[in-house]
């Protein structure tokens, strides 16, 4: 297949982007594809630019994508549609990760390209992206959630130790990789916490926190992918767990009873349905000492990195990494059949 990587966008998590896109490349590639790498912040890359920034590893500082975000919006207004590898490829693999990517518009875009891609379409990204609205669906679906409020203007701190409890979570509503979040243990923190998530957002959530167990499911097409667990080295799995080797142990299949395994992959399959996700997904829960079970949110293009959840559920389903990316892309080619009829 003639397969176009479309990845590092002007967001902060850029290098993680990165990251993945150096991990689906060497798979496609290795298993014989055409593979060409568009950056949607500058465009297609040549084989020097592309050793250059597709590595393997994110680090820990966020990167600094001010001067990118002109470059991105000239790509997404027609930049894209004027590339061949991107006209041409039997299917552009998305591995973007925040911002415009993830959240509904280049979708949007490339609906009206016609190449097929990767993962949900414009309604079902923005949705997952949009933690509010997500929770909202989650619910009305019968997928248990903690509770939770929206800072608005007149937002009163009362309503979070009425309705919520301490401590908190308090996070961007439409930012990934914990990027922004704050786990606020008292109530004089809260406003420093409201002000962080700010930063990336113009919306901020505030959600109960529930301490338990943290379990992750993936979806692969309509089959939910064997539960795994994370143990992160912090008292949250952030963003250094996250990218960083060695910082959390990641157990995959989870050491759950069957009975337990099989509830948290109904309810993976339920909350992909609910907010119309489509291609793949990976879904967050925590579960109480009690065997209560929350759904913390839905990743509409899960990490692919080296330390990623994702490949780890693959792989417990006897799914290899190459085979994982080959199996994205068909079913991007079928939803995509089914999107253009």
């Amino acid at each position: 297949m003639r397969i176009t990587v479309l990845t590092g966008g002007a967001t902060v998590e850029r290098t993680v982007a990165f990251a993945g896109a150096a991990q689906v490349v060497a798979a496609l590639r290795g298993r014989r594809h055409v593979v060409a790498v568009v950056d949607l912040a500058t465009g297609l890359l040549s084989e020097d630019v592309e050793k250059r920034l597709l590595r393997t590893d994110v680090g820990t500082a966020l990167p600094d994508v001010a001067n990118l975000i002109d470059g991105e919006r000239r790509l997404l207004s027609g930049g894209l549609a004027a590339l061949e590898v991107v006209r041409t490829a039997d299917v552009l693999f998305l591995v973007v990760h925040g911002g415009a990517g993830e959240g509904g518009i280049l979708q949007a875009v490339l609906d009206v390209i016609g190449t097929p891609y990767t993962g949900s379409g414009p309604l079902g990204s923005a949705l997952a992206v949009d933690k509010d609205l997500s929770k909202r669906l989650f619910r009305a679906a019968g997928v248990p959630v903690a509770e939770w409020c929206m800072v608005t203007p007149d937002f009163d701190a009362a309503l979070v130790d009425r309705d919520i409890g301490w401590p908190a979570i308090v996070k961007p509503s439409k930012q990934g990789s914990t990027v922004g979040l704050t786990l606020v243990k008292r109530k004089t923190d809260l406003s420093r916490a409201i002000a962080e998530a700010s930063r990336w957002d113009d919306e901020v959530m505030i959600e109960r926190f529930i301490p338990g167990r943290e379990l992750t499911v993936g979806v692969l097409g309509t089959e939910a992918l064997p539960p795994g667990e994370i143990i992160p080295k912090h008292e949250l799995f952030d963003y250094e767990c996250k990218y960083t080797p060695g910082m959390s142990e990641e157990i995959f299949p989870a050491a759950i009873d069957a009975t337990l395994a099989r509830k948290l992959q109904e309810l993976a399959v339920k909350a992909h349905r609910a907010i119309k996700l489509s291609g793949y997904s990976r879904i967050d829960f925590r579960v109480t000492s009690a065997g209560d079970i929350f759904c913390l949110e839905a990743n509409n293009l899960p990490g692919l990195t080296r330390t990623s959840l994702y490949p780890q559920a693959a792989r417990a389903a006897g799914i290899d990494y190459a085979e994982m990316c080959e199996r994205i892309c068909s079913l991007a080619r079928n939803i995509g059949d089914e999107r253009r009829e």
